[in-house]
C-alpha cells in the first residue's frame, strides 16, 4: 500500500477513535430515567442486603446506635422525632430493608410503567427515614442515592415532560456541584495543592492502603501527578457542558474510573453505583437540543435557577453588609487599645481604678468569639467582680493593622498591651484562656510578671501537643482545610444559609443574635486561618520545657477531651506543674463536658465557673498552697 494510502487510513482510524471519544451521548428522556433508576436501585439493593446479612454491626454501643445519635435531632420537633424513632426500631428497620431489597430487585427488571416511579420513590423516602440511624459507613453514597431516587420517582409519576426535565436537570446539577465543590474544597488544602495528599490519605487507618502508600513513596512524582489530576478533574467537571457536551465521554469515563479505584483501594464501593446513577441525567442535559433525542427537552430550569442564584447572591451580600456593620459596633461598656503592632483591640467590660481585687481577662480560642464566655461574665457580675473580654485582632470589632507576617507572638504582645492600656495601674489580672487562648495567656503571663495574679487554663492548648498527642497530630492536617473552607464559603455570602449552631442556642437569650452574627462573619474565619498557620509553625518548632511561672493557676479539662485523648490530660498537668509550688495550683476535670460546651453549656459552664470563683477566693486569701486535683 502506498504511503499516502496508509496515511489516509491512519487518519480515518484516528478520526473514528476521536469521534468515539468525543461528542455528546444522545439519550432520550426515557432512556436516561430508566438507566438512572436501575443503577440507583442497585445501590439500595446492595446496601440493604448488606444490612440484612450483617446486622450485628449495628447493635448497641455502636456509632450507629439510635439512642445515641437521636440527640442530634433534638430540634426537629416531636412529630418528626416520633417517625424517626419508629423507623429506627430494629423490627421496622429490618422490614424496611427487606422491602427495599424486593423493590430494588423489581426495578432491575424491564418496563416503563408508573409503578416504577412509586417503587423508586419508596426507595428514596425509606432511605431518608433510615439514614439518621444508619449514616455511619455510607460516606455520602446513601445521600446521593436518595437524591436520584426521589427525583427519578417523581419524574416517573409525573405526566408533564417539563416537570420530568426539571427534575432531571436538578439531579444533573447536584452531580456537577458535588464534584465541583469536592474539588474546590480539596484545592483549599495545602497537601492537595502540593500533590502530597494521595500519600497522606493512603496512610490513614480509615481509607488507607499500605501497598498503594508504599507505591506513592516509591514514585512520588507519579503520586503528585495523580493527585493533581484528581484535583483538575473535579474542579473542571462542569467543562463537560461546553461545546454541546463534546467532553462528556472522557470526563464521565474518568470519574467512573476514579470511583472504581476508590472502591478497590479505599473500600468506597457504594460510591460507584450511587454517583454513576447520576450520569445518565448529565448525558441527557449536556447534549445539544439539535439532536433528535433531546429536541423536546425543556431547559427553563437552569435559566430560572441562574436568576434565583443572582437574586440570592444580591440578598446575601446585603445581609452580610448589615451583619458586618453590626459586628464592628463597639460593645458597651468597653473600650479600645492600640497595640505596638498597630492593631486596634476592642474589649467588653470594665476595670475601675478604685478597686484592688484582680480583674479577670478572658482570652478566646481560635475561631471563637468573646461571647463564648457569656455564662462566665454573667456569673462574675453576680459576685460583683470585674472582667474584660477582648477580641483578638481580626475578630469582631477589633482590627489588624500589622503589615508583617502573623505569629503567635503578635497576639501575646497584643494581650500584654491590652492589660497595660485597659487595666489601671495597681490592679493585677487573672488571665483566663480557652483552647489557644490558654497558651496565649500563659506566654503573656510570663511577659507581664508581677501584674499577673493567676492563669486559668480552660481546656487549654499545649505547645507540645502536635508532637506528643497522636490525635492532635492526625487531626491537624484536616483543621486548616476545614477553616479555609468555612472562610471561603462565608466570603461567598453563604452565611445566610448557615443554621444556628447548637452552642449559640445554649448561650443566654440576650446574646444569641449577636453571637450568630459574629460567628458567620468571614473575618473571624480569616483570622482563624491566619492563627492556625502560625500554630502549626510555632507548635511544630516547640522543643520545651515550659517556662516557669510565679503565679497561681487553675487548670480545667473537659472530660470528653481527656477521654478521647489521654495524652492531653498529661499535657494539662504539665501546665499546672510549670507554676510555682508556693502558689495555689488547682486541677479539675469537668464531668460530661466537651471542649466547647465547657464554656457554652449552662450546666457545664456553671460547674467550671464555680471552680473559678473558688479559685479566686482561695488565691486572694491567706490559705494553704500546693497542687490539688479533682
Amino acid at each position: 500500500m502506498p504511503a499516502s494510502g496508509r496515511t489516509r487510513r491512519v487518519r480515518r482510524l484516528a478520526g473514528r477513535a476521536l469521534s468515539a471519544l468525543l461528542g455528546p451521548v444522545p439519550l432520550t428522556r426515557d432512556q436516561a430515567l430508566g438507566a438512572s433508576e436501575r443503577i440507583s436501585a442497585l445501590t439500595s439493593l446492595a446496601s440493604s442486603a448488606e444490612y440484612l446479612v450483617d446486622q450485628h454491626r449495628h447493635g448497641p454501643s455502636r456509632l450507629n446506635e439510635w439512642a445515641i445519635s437521636r440527640d442530634g435531632y433534638a430540634g426537629y420537633g416531636p412529630a418528626l422525632r416520633a417517625v424517626l424513632d419508629l423507623a429506627s426500631d430494629k423490627r421496622t428497620t429490618t422490614a424496611l430493608h427487606a422491602a427495599r431489597v424486593a423493590v430494588g430487585t423489581a426495578l432491575l427488571l424491564p418496563g416503563r410503567g408508573r409503578w416504577r416511579g412509586a417503587g423508586t420513590l419508596f426507595l428514596g423516602v425509606s432511605g431518608t427515614l433510615l439514614y439518621p440511624s444508619l449514616r455511619y459507613g455510607t460516606d455520602g453514597s446513601d445521600q446521593a442515592a436518595i437524591v436520584v431516587q426521589t427525583a427519578t420517582g417523581l419524574a416517573r409519576i409525573s405526566s408533564s415532560p417539563a416537570v420530568k426535565d426539571a427534575l432531571m436537570w436538578y439531579v444533573a446539577a447536584q452531580c456537577t456541584l458535588s464534584y465541583l465543590f469536592s474539588g474546590w474544597v480539596k484545592l483549599l488544602g495545602r497537601d492537595w495543592r502540593t500533590g502530597d495528599a494521595l500519600s497522606g490519605v493512603m496512610r490513614t487507618r480509615t481509607y488507607g492502603h499500605e501497598g498503594v502508600w508504599k507505591l506513592t513513596r516509591r514514585f512520588p512524582r507519579a503520586s503528585r501527578l495523580l493527585a493533581h489530576g484528581v484535583l483538575a478533574l473535579e474542579c473542571g467537571f462542569p467543562v463537560l457542558y461546553a461545546k454541546g457536551g463534546a467532553l462528556v465521554r472522557p470526563v464521565l469515563g474518568s470519574v467512573f474510573l476514579f470511583h472504581v479505584a476508590n472502591g478497590v483501594v479505599m473500600g468506597l464501593g457504594r460510591f460507584l453505583p450511587a454517583f454513576t446513577a447520576m450520569y445518565p441525567m448529565v448525558m441527557y442535559t449536556s447534549a445539544p437540543r439539535g439532536l433528535p433525542a433531546t429536541a423536546d427537552r425543556d431547559d427553563r430550569l437552569p435559566a430560572v435557577a441562574g436568576l434565583l442564584a443572582l437574586g440570592t447572591a444580591a440578598a446575601s451580600a446585603a445581609v452580610a453588609a448589615h451583619r458586618r456593620a453590626t459586628v464592628l459596633e463597639h460593645p458597651e461598656p468597653g473600650g479600645r487599645v492600640t497595640t505596638r503592632h498597630g492593631n486596634t483591640l476592642a474589649y467588653h467590660g470594665t476595670a475601675s481604678a478604685d478597686r484592688t481585687d484582680p480583674v479577670v481577662v478572658f482570652v478566646h480560642g481560635l475561631g471563637a468569639i468573646p461571647l463564648h464566655f457569656s455564662w462566665y461574665t454573667r456569673a462574675l457580675n453576680g459576685r460583683g467582680l470585674q472582667w474584660l473580654v477582648p477580641s483578638r485582632a481580626g475578630y469582631g470589632p477589633s482590627r489588624r493593622g500589622a503589615t508583617g507576617p502573623y505569629s503567635l507572638d503578635e497576639s501575646v504582645d497584643d494581650l500584654v498591651d491590652l492589660v497595660a492600656g485597659a487595666v489601671p495601674e495597681g490592679r493585677r489580672v487573672v488571665l483566663a484562656g480557652h483552647s489557644l487562648g490558654g497558651e496565649i495567656s500563659r506566654r503573656a503571663a510570663a511577659a507581664l510578671g508581677d501584674r499577673v495574679h493567676g492563669v486559668v487554663y480552660l481546656d487549654s492548648s499545649h505547645p507540645d501537643q502536635l508532637h506528643r498527642s497522636d490525635q492532635q497530630a492526625e487531626s491537624a492536617a484536616r483543621v486548616g482545610g476545614a477553616l479555609r473552607t468555612v472562610a471561603v464559603s462565608l466570603r461567598l455570602g453563604m452565611g445566610t444559609l448557615m443554621s444556628t449552631p447548637s452552642w449559640v442556642r445554649s448561650l443566654p437569650d440576650q446574646v444569641r443574635a449577636r453571637a450568630l452574627t459574629e460567628t458567620v462573619d468571614a473575618r473571624v474565619w480569616r483570622a482563624a486561618v491566619r492563627e492556625w498557620d502560625a500554630v502549626e509553625r510555632d507548635f511544630g518548632d516547640f522543643a520545651g520545657p515550659l517556662e516557669p511561672l510565679d503565679a497561681h493557676a487553675l487548670v480545667l479539662s473537659a472530660q470528653h477531651t481527656v477521654d478521647r485523648d489521654p495524652d492531653h490530660l498529661e499535657l494539662h498537668r504539665e501546665l499546672a506543674a510549670a507554676h510555682s509550688a508556693d502558689r495555689t495550683v488547682r486541677c479539675a476535670v469537668i464531668p460530661g463536658s466537651d471542649h466547647d460546651d465547657l464554656l457554652t453549656d449552662p450546666y457545664h459552664a456553671a460547674r467550671a465557673v464555680g471552680l473559678l470563683l473558688d479559685f479566686l477566693d482561695e488565691s486572694t486569701a491567706p490559705a494553704a498552697v500546693g497542687t490539688e486535683e479533682r
